[in-house]
């Protein structure tokens, strides 16, 4: 056992394969750890968040090392039976691979029973292990753009089921018409750690999916007349849910949010709006009291009466039947929040409104013609709250911002002068970034020491991955549950909203800062 220190928050501790990886786990679920938020299992390792002010290096490694690692049941949780048609376009692919014929590859296929080991990719996205050891077969050296909804896959030991349409690199052997996922379900994974997996060959059961019901919003709303760019609804995330393959997102500027939210006279959690570039205008079929934070932006108020005034950030503003507010380009950051007294209430998912852009959760994207119900709230007041709160510095394309960081926890998968270059040359943030992540380039790439490739394993918000062509990549609150490039270092808890304000072409220089727990 090795345990890799990620951030404050957040360790990794690597084992020597999966049976101990589900020993540990298995462990931890039966007798837990006080002060442990969440664990994510993956091929090799076991994430865990826990509370810092609980733990320190020793303390952690010590209750860890007590653990047994020398058994694990594989066959203790729910078996669930996936009706299958074997009629994958790769399935003849996957015979020659196997040396078998085709119907040998549906028989073994069918008798084996699987366990999920872990899920990642994507939300519903279960690792399935213990399969016939002869049909394991290579990934695609060419990863398809898009594998249809409910495609069942082989790859490598494992093999899997897609919940949704999305690209992919492993071999398709057949389809199941069993939704794998449903956010309206009451539990919306078929598939969690430890579920026992049978195929059943037969003609796939008709599944009537569950499909969320419109609500039904009384007024007050905002209508959305203007929105160069889709808005995101947002609040302070979903976190818990890593082991179902869902991450827990969120706005990327949290004190944004929750200071937008603080001037609006709403608690801090509430559904708000994150406009990214500005250039946004909403209008008002009641009596609402909005407030904006984050990147400054100016903020043009008008009439029904025809009226027009500029109003401010950090500061209440109230809004009458037939008013428009329009918000411009901001002068620095990229992300102002609006919030609304009593919050955008709109149906939430697994307890959170925030939307996913990678894993599509949440409610829709917020565009031109978009209607925004707004929840119960407090009177409006007369005049605007008297609320005082400083706007932080943000950086605007060309500027430079340091960002503190801690070194691994694969580090050592890295030359020495890899390091040295990460700190000591600044990178600039490519167009190509977005909620998943911010695209770094830099004159000089980082280089590997080690060239196999990594087991997947969890990912966390300020990860900083390191793909092939070296050029790193930042990860933000949308960023995969797992990935398999492996992360050189993690920008610090304190400065992730400041990562989360970074415009393009900026550039960014990292500071290393030592981890309080190492």
């Amino acid at each position: 056992m090795r345990v890799l220190f990620v951030n404050r928050s957040t360790v990794l501790v690597e084992l020597a394969d999966l049976d101990e990886v589900l020993a540990l786990h298995a462990s931890l679920m039966s007798v837990p750890l006080d002060g442990i938020r969440e664990m994510l299992p993956a091929a090799q390792t076991l994430m865990l968040r826990f509370d810092p002010a609980r733990w320190t290096r020793q303390t952690i490694v010590e209750a860890l090392s007590r653990r047994d690692l020398t058994t694990t049941s594989r066959a203790q949780g729910n078996l669930v039976e996936i009706p299958i048609r074997y009629d994958g376009e790769d399935l003849a692919e996957v015979a020659q691979l196997c040396g078998l014929s085709i119907k040998e590859v549906i028989r073994r296929h069918g008798a084996s029973e699987f366990t999920v080991a872990f899920c990642g990719f994507s939300p519903g996205f279960g690792y399935l292990v213990g399969g016939d050891p002869m049909l394991q077969v290579p990934r695609r050296s060419t990863p398809r753009t898009t594998v249809p909804k409910g495609s069942v896959a082989l790859g490598g030991l494992y093999c899997g089921v897609y919940p949704q349409a999305s690209p992919g690199g492993w071999q398709l052997i057949g389809t199941t018409s069993m939704s794998m996922w449903d956010p309206a379900r009451e539990s919306p994974a078929i598939l969690t750690p430890g579920t026992r997996v049978r195929f059943v060959d037969r003609e796939s059961t008709r599944i009537v999916e569950t499909t969320t019901k419109e609500k039904t919003f009384a007024r007050p709303s905002l209508e959305v007349t203007a929105a160069a760019l889709p808005a995101l609804v947002q609040d302070l995330g979903r976190p818990g849910h890593a082991a179902i393959g869902v991450t827990a997102s969120g706005a990327l500027d949290r004190e944004a949010l929750q200071t937008a939210n603080a001037v609006a006279g709403n608690p801090p959690d509430l559904a708000a709006l994150e406009i990214a570039f500005g250039n946004f205008s909403l209008k008002c079929s009641d009596e609402v009291v909005i407030a904006c934070a984050g990147a400054p932006t100016p903020i043009t108020i008008t009439r029904a009466s025809g009226e027009i005034f500029q109003a401010a950030m950090h500061e209440a503003i109230c809004l009458r039947s037939g008013d428009s507010v329009t918000l411009g380009y901001p002068t620095q950051g990229v992300r102002t929040y609006l919030a609304v007294r009593g919050g955008i209430d709109v149906p939430q998912t697994l307890g959170s409104s925030s939307r996913d852009v990678l894993a599509a959760l949440g409610p829709a994207p917020v565009v031109k013609g978009s209607m925004l119900p707004i929840g119960r709230a407090a009177q409006v007041p007369t005049r605007p709250l008297v609320m005082a709160h400083a706007a932080k510095a943000l950086q605007k394309a060309g500027d430079e911002v340091v960002l503190d960081i801690f070194v691994g926890p694969r580090a050592d998968w890295f030359t020495e002068d890899a390091l040295q270059v990460l700190c000591h040359q600044v990178w600039r943030v490519t167009p190509q970034s977005n909620r998943v992540g911010l695209r770094l380039h830099g004159e000089k790439t980082l280089t590997r020491q080690r060239t196999d490739e990594l087991p997947s394993e969890g990912m966390t918000s300020g990860a900083i991955q390191v793909p092939h062509d070296g050029q790193p990549v930042l990860l933000l609150a949308d960023h995969p549950v797992t990935g398999g490039y492996p992360v050189i270092a993690v920008v610090a808890e304190h400065h992730l909203d400041l990562a989360g304000q970074i415009p393009p072409s900026a550039t960014i220089r990292f500071r290393v800062i030592v981890n309080p727990l190492t």
